[in-house]
């Protein structure tokens, strides 16, 4: 990944609203997430060569064996995310650094930890530059980052063989998870709560959940969450021991 900065031009600018029309014309979006996509540059993530790519519905390589993920799962996972302005954001899987600007752009704090090291590199000092200011960590995303929570949200941009106990560790009371959990090429798109402080738990199904998504309850540490089972979707593998 050759980041070069570029200029957001009314081009760009009427590129990534179409492909963001296209894609709520299939799919239902928290419309304060579409109003953060749209200030995203996503062309900035990609050498200028592919610019038709950066505003097409898909995945793209970006180096380290590693992916953009395509705009409608960035969409659908903040969407899930329910990002209020202020939330603490755990973000595991740095990447490109697109799903933090839009974060970002949400009005959330964000912490974002990524294990390799050349991705770090190159986002942590690329982000800066074009004004947006995260917390950068090099690390186990297992791990998640234990010194800076317990976080409102945390979302998990690779796919988990499961969900790591550490996290739902991290999570604040009646704080949410979304994490992509299957060992394979094929993952279930997961969203966790944990069980807010004083009260029962909930059926707290998202209200951008199909009515099919499977819910049900467990305990971690004497602590009770609630787990929704959305849709498959397909991530690179979340990798541990770094750092």
């Amino acid at each position: 990944m050759t980041i070069v900065h570029q200029e957001d031009s009314f081009k760009h600018q009427g590129m990534r609203r179409k492909m963001l029309e296209v894609m709520q014309e299939k799919e239902k979006y928290d419309p304060a997430v579409i109003e953060a996509m749209m200030k995203v540059p996503r062309h900035f993530f990609l050498d200028p060569i592919f610019v038709q790519q950066a505003y097409s519905d898909i995945a793209f390589q970006i180096g380290a064996g590693q992916t953009i993920s395509q705009p409608s799962t960035v969409a659908y996972q903040s969407t899930l995310l329910e990002v209020k302005k202020g939330d603490k954001v755990l973000e595991v899987g740095t990447g490109s650094g697109y799903q933090t600007c839009v974060l970002l752009a949400l009005g959330a704090k964000v912490f974002t930890i990524e294990r390799q090291q050349e991705l770090f590199d190159k986002t942590s000092d690329f982000l800066p530059k074009i004004g947006y200011s995260a917390k950068f960590y090099y690390g186990d995303g297992y791990k998640g980052l234990p010194t800076y929570g317990p976080f409102d949200k945390i979302i998990v941009t690779c796919g988990a063989p499961f969900i790591p106990p550490a996290l739902l560790t991290q999570l604040k009371p009646g704080g949410s998870m979304i994490v992509p959990v299957g060992d394979g090429k094929v993952q279930m798109m997961t969203r966790i709560v944990r069980k807010a402080t004083d009260s029962t738990l909930p059926d707290r199904r998202s209200i951008y959940s199909r009515p099919t998504a499977e819910i049900d309850s467990f305990r971690h540490e004497d602590i009770e969450f609630t787990r929704e089972i959305l849709k498959s979707c397909s991530f690179v593998p979340m990798l541990a021991d770094k750092a």
